[in-house]
């Protein structure tokens, strides 16, 4: 099993920046892709980010340009640098991983963004 821990989120003005981190502990044969997802009241929850083994990574048109996925391996961490933030990014961040053996997928409890205008 894989567990994920969310830490990084909170409250901020338009403009600033917050970096989010996901760390991963417990018994698995490796992580094939880590993403990072937000939920907003009343909303989906979208994919915003993804980074892959490989170390390929995705972001969804509403971040490209503003958010950076990266990851530590010597920490198991996953991190989301979210710059130039906007009201729009108000929203529950959630990480998600997908491993071996399996596949199977892990999600962590989310940490709450906000984002004053």
């Amino acid at each position: 099993q894989v567990q994920l821990v969310e830490s990084g989120g909170g409250l901020v003005q338009a403009g600033g920046s917050l970096r989010l981190s996901c760390a991963a502990s417990g018994s698995y044969d490796s992580i094939l892709a880590v993403g990072w997802y937000r939920q907003a009241p009343g909303k989906q929850r979208e994919l915003v980010a993804l980074i892959m083994s490989g170390g390929s990574t995705h972001y969804a048109d509403s971040v490209k340009g503003r958010f950076t996925i990266s990851r530590d391996n010597a920490k198991n961490t996953v991190y989301l640098q979210m710059n130039s933030l906007k009201p729009e990014d108000t929203a529950v961040y959630y990480c998600n991983a997908a491993w071996l053996p399996g596949p199977r997928s892990s999600w962590g409890q989310g940490t709450q963004v906000t984002v004053s205008s």
